[in-house]
């Protein structure tokens, strides 16, 4: 049994209020695929952690909790509200996940990060810090994903060696074509793993998506 592990680091930075029901639709979705793949991969088991940030700290919403216990977001749990320190996010929810792995072996860990603004709070870890972080657990079987607007999304991953990138615009069609392919990126993600086809790289490829059974990506 193949353990996967999703972690998403969710913006909860003022901000985001503007899209905040479009955010908690999609992210609601998200958990409905992951109860989903679940079902249809059942060489498969699959856990959530998830942290929603902003500048008055980083609350744990979910850590290493089995997809079928997966509660929704919701008006109680996310309320959008002050500054963006995503390395800090970012450092918090790795080291956690990653001490938590320490002893274990065959899992494959997949991280989501979605924001809408560039860093702008961190005290306690620097882009250099997160960088070095992502691509010592890189190595690892962790697979890394950036959603992001209102910024250049490819330039600031990039400074993180995270690869997997995808933006959009703070409209609603858009938001619904993000979250779509964002939901059949994971599910062509659970098919290749049950393949033993590579997973690190074209996360959001619209090739690898359609046609998830190419021979070519496989290892």
């Amino acid at each position: 049994m193949n353990k996967i592990h999703n972690l998403i680091i969710l913006d909860e930075s003022g901000s985001m209020a503007s899209i905040k029901k479009s955010v908690l639709q999609g992210f609601n979705e998200i958990v409905q695929t992951i109860k989903g793949i679940e079902k249809e991969f059942p060489d498969q088991e699959h856990f959530i952690s998830m942290i929603s940030f902003n500048g008055l700290g980083q609350k744990l919403l979910h850590f290493v909790d089995p997809a079928s216990k997966l509660n929704q977001l919701n008006d109680t749990n996310y309320n959008p509200d002050a500054s963006t320190p995503l390395y800090d996010a970012m450092g918090f929810g790795l080291n956690k996940l990653k001490q938590y792995l320490a002893p274990m072996t065959d899992y494959n860990v997949l991280v989501t990060i979605f924001t809408d603004g560039e860093e702008n709070a961190s005290r306690e870890f620097s882009g250099e810090a997160i960088k070095a972080l992502v691509e010592e657990l890189k190595l690892k079987n962790w697979t890394f994903t950036y959603i992001g607007t209102d910024h250049d999304v490819t330039a600031l991953a990039d400074k993180l060696s995270i690869n997997n990138t995808m933006f959009f615009n703070k409209n609603q069609d858009d938001i619904d074509r993000m979250f779509l392919k964002e939901r059949s990126a994971r599910v062509n993600y659970s098919n290749r793993l049950s393949m033993k086809m590579n997973v690190s790289e074209g996360f959001y490829d619209d090739e690898l998506i359609n046609k998830p059974n190419n021979p070519e990506d496989s290892k």
